[in-house]
């Protein structure tokens, strides 16, 4: 008996404990039932106030279009206003307006209305709208009273329609009483692609400040008076505080229990989600099961969360991948499984995306790129660009493959630049197929090429043209040389022969000068395509200057038995230019018609003037009867090098420059010349230069006792400082000034020259002839030196610069450093002695 008691007692121990440990269990299981519902409750309390606030924040949203819409409208019709347009220029831009709104927002989305003058001017009139009393509304007392700031009134019905209607105003006008509004319908306000979705069951309404609903989404299919009475329930408790415990609930038209959530707008409407209880407490339910059940789906939903972030990360990750590889530069991207043929689409084109899916066989990729690339190129392309080709390319590690390609965009064809790109950060046996359009770079290369080739072959074309120049220049210059050369070898052998060595001296004279034109021709040739020729514009007698011109030719006419005669129509012949350019331009056109003319043939100059109010034009027409030029020819004339290669009774001694010298002249003087010729009747050319007229001022006449002064002016013992660091050039030029009775101070450089004029009495220096380039210290610095010396005659002393630097800037430098004139070599003996003595006899009066 006792055994039986003390197993019965073992037994009810134990189930005393069984029930014990039932009992905590189920004692633990209310409790961790209840904590558990009130912390889902708690927490989603948070989730709910979160999601109304977001669904609000959405419709905030959608009001804020409203709002700067309006604003933007307000805007425009308050600077129309101020700008003075008419009431029906306003209304007419409302209607434009309204046209916009409509693009923007929808049709029939909202009515726009506008309040000028004291009456309504709407975007969509309605009937009744000129009898409205709009001045005891509550919209249009709000936004006078907001003082441009968007209201947004309470629904209330339309007196027009009889519908519901919320309106939208603001006061526009600084100055009057203006006001833009919009009537917006409820059921207009529509949330549409908001990121969080409702849970499942929920409701979600909008409310105005007065109560009144203006959007509901409901899965419970009721009319508006119900949900209208249903949310009369519902907002006296959310205002009084009672539904904001977590645990508090309504119950909804079909009896079902549900939680409240809100949120206010800062327009004073509300917004409402109501969630079943079931919904809420939906995970509550698992709780009947074992607690290593629950344990095990908090596992499995941890590796189902971990699984899903997993998965999350890999697609980032493999769109980062494409995205360093790639850039944001192509406008599709594609990565090709080479192995497996097939495609997935990263980013594509509008064409492409409407042709194939997200992902496929590569074969379809290809057939859509064939309906926009031409024929033959793609081709080319299937070729470039198959599973095979993009194998073979993998496996000889070219990492960056493709070319360019037109390619047709609607209408036109524009170019793109494909390329195959290999890394090892893709996966295995993919590459990333992409095309970016390239149509301006492509367009600016072409244009480049094009002008890289005319290049070229202007390049060809200039050194075809030189090399015959240096052909030709080599024979001409060899001509007059060998003339100079073997004269002078006769001249020694006859040196005994006074009429033979005077004869064989002219004809070395003649040679020279032949000689010194074709090397001034070259070097201003040389100058002007370096654009370094520059006018010296000053006052000169036109007619004076083409006499001088010609006198030189009247002798040659003479001598070679040519007809030669110039006529004049001058009203004014002193005007503003470069002498000696315009002189250049005679001599050049005279020595060319004097080359290409025959004994009895005729040159003659025509000189005419056309008067204007500022310039006039000057047209001076040389003219002769020679040998003429070829049509052919006359269309290079003017280019450099070019000469006229028929055949004449005489050898012509020339550089294919003096025409493009002239023309270039010309060209400079704002001048245009014109050339007419015809083989065997001769050549004209025709020139018309603008030249600014220099009114003339009588010069008063010169006294006797200066007329005696300057008639008995001598250079006859003169001391001249003669700076030269040539030998030859030193020994001809003391011998010819000393055959004119001057005496000479030889220096052999600009430092000697220097020094022999300081240690020189004051005075005893009449003139300084300077060369240019001399070692030690150049004719420019000596000139500075020999100014800036503490002595009475530095200042005054005559320097003349002698030098082959004969161009504009030469002088102008020799002008700057000092110097009082500029005779260029090889020097005319002549016109150094006349500026000596001008330069003098200036000095001594």
């Amino acid at each position: 008996m006792k055994i039986a008691r003390k197993k019965r007692g073992r037994i009810f121990k134990e189930l005393r404990i069984y029930f014990a440990v039932i009992l905590l269990l189920a004692v633990l299981g209310a409790a961790f039932h209840a904590v558990l519902r009130q912390a889902l409750l708690k927490n989603f309390e948070e989730v709910g106030t979160a999601l109304a606030r977001s669904y609000v924040s959405e419709e905030s949203n959608n009001l804020t279009v409203y709002e700067t819409l309006l604003n933007f409208g307000a805007e425009s019709i308050n600077v129309r206003v101020e700008e003075g347009l008419s009431a029906d220029e306003i209304e007419e831009f409302l209607g434009m307006y309204y046209e916009r709104l409509q693009t923007v927002l929808g049709e029939g989305t909202v009515d726009p209305y506008a309040v000028l003058d004291g009456r309504i001017i709407a975007a969509n009139p309605w009937e009744g709208d000129t009898t409205y009393d709009f001045t005891s509304t509550d919209w249009y007392q709000s936004a006078l009273a907001a003082d441009g700031k968007a209201i947004f009134t309470n629904a209330y019905i339309d007196s027009i329609t009889g519908n519901p209607v919320i309106t939208i105003a603001q006061k526009y006008s600084r100055t009057t009483d203006a006001v833009l509004a919009f009537d917006i319908f409820p059921e207009n306000f529509q949330i549409h692609g908001n990121a969080v979705s409702l849970p499942e069951g929920a409701s979600f309404y909008v409310c105005d400040g007065a109560g009144t609903l203006l959007y509901a989404q409901s899965e419970v299919s009721h009319n508006r008076e119900e949900l209208q009475a249903y949310m009369d329930t519902i907002l006296p408790d959310i205002r009084s505080g009672v539904l904001d415990k977590y645990d508090a609930y309504v119950e909804d038209l079909t009896g079902q229990r549900r939680t409240v959530y809100y949120y206010n707008m800062s327009n004073g409407w509300i917004g409402v989600i109501t969630v079943p209880f079931d919904t809420v407490l939906e995970q509550l339910n698992w709780f009947s099961m074992l607690v290593g059940l629950v344990m095990l789906l908090c596992l499995a939903g941890i590796l189902v969360f971990a699984w899903r972030d997993l998965k999350l990360y890999a697609q980032v990750e493999r769109t980062g991948e494409t995205v360093r590889v790639l850039g944001n530069t192509y406008y599709a991207l594609y990565r090709i499984d080479y192995q497996a043929e097939t495609y997935e689409m990263i980013k594509g084109s509008d064409f492409v995306r409407g042709k194939i899916p997200q992902k496929g066989p590569y074969s379809l990729l290809l057939d859509a790129t064939s309906q926009v690339i031409e024929e033959k190129t793609f081709r080319e392309f299937r070729k470039s660009f198959s599973t095979e080709s993009i194998r073979e390319l993998v496996s000889k590690r070219v990492r960056d493959f493709g070319g360019d390609f037109l390619r047709r965009f609607g209408d036109e064809y524009r170019w793109v630049s494909v390329r195959v790109l290999f890394d090892e950060s893709l996966a295995p046996e993919e590459v990333v197929l992409c095309f970016r359009e390239v149509d301006r770079e492509k367009q600016r290369q072409l244009r480049e090429r094009e002008l890289l080739e005319n290049a070229l072959e202007n390049a060809r074309h200039s050194e075809k043209t030189k090399h015959a120049f240096f052909n030709n220049m080599s024979h001409d210059m060899r001509t007059p040389l060998n003339a100079i050369l073997g004269i002078s070898e006769l001249v020694r052998q006859h040196a005994d022969d006074p009429g033979k060595v005077r004869g064989y001296m002219e004809k070395i004279y003649y040679s020279s000068r032949q000689l010194l034109d074709l090397v001034n021709d070259i070097l201003d040739m040389s100058r002007m395509e370096q654009g370094k020729v520059i006018l010296n514009n000053q006052t000169f007698d036109l007619r004076q200057c083409i006499e001088e011109c010609t006198a030189t030719f009247r002798l040659q006419a003479d001598a070679e038995k040519k007809n030669f005669h110039v006529d004049y129509a001058l009203h004014s012949s002193t005007v503003l230019g470069d002498a000696s350019r315009f002189g250049q331009v005679m001599n050049n056109l005279l020595s060319n018609a004097f080359k290409f003319t025959s004994e009895g043939d005729s040159v003659s100059v025509s000189v005419k003037q056309f008067e204007d109010k500022t310039y006039s034009q000057y047209q001076i027409i040389v003219k002769d009867t020679g040998i003429g030029m070829s049509e052919e020819f006359l269309k290079h004339i003017f280019e450099p090098y070019a000469r006229e290669t028929t055949f004449c009774s005489k050898q012509v001694v020339g550089t294919g420059l003096g025409m493009p010298i002239v023309k270039n002249l010309v060209t400079q003087m704002s001048g245009q010349i014109h050339v007419d010729s015809a083989l065997g009747k001769g050549t004209t050319f025709t020139i018309t230069v603008p030249f600014t007229v220099v009114r003339e001022e009588k010069k008063a006449a010169v006294s006797g006792k200066e007329q005696d002064q300057r008639g008995a002016f001598s250079l006859n013992g003169k001391c001249i400082l003669l700076a030269e660091d040539n030998m030859v050039n030193m020994e001809i030029a003391t011998e010819i000034l000393s055959m004119n009775g001057l005496e000479i101070i030889q220096a052999w450089n600009g430092k000697e020259a220097l020094d022999k004029f300081r240690d020189s009495h004051p005075f005893q220096i009449d003139a300084v002839l300077m060369d240019m380039q001399m070692p030690q210290m150049d004719g420019c610095e000596a000139t500075r030196q020999i100014r800036s010396l503490a002595r009475p005659d530095a200042k005054t002393v005559p320097i003349i610069a002698v030098t082959a630097n004969a161009f504009a800037e030469d002088i102008a430098a020799t002008t700057a450093a000092g110097m009082d004139a500029h005779v260029s070599k090889p020097i005319d003996f002549q016109i150094l002695c006349k500026t000596l003595e001008e330069l003098t006899m200036k000095k001594k009066q």
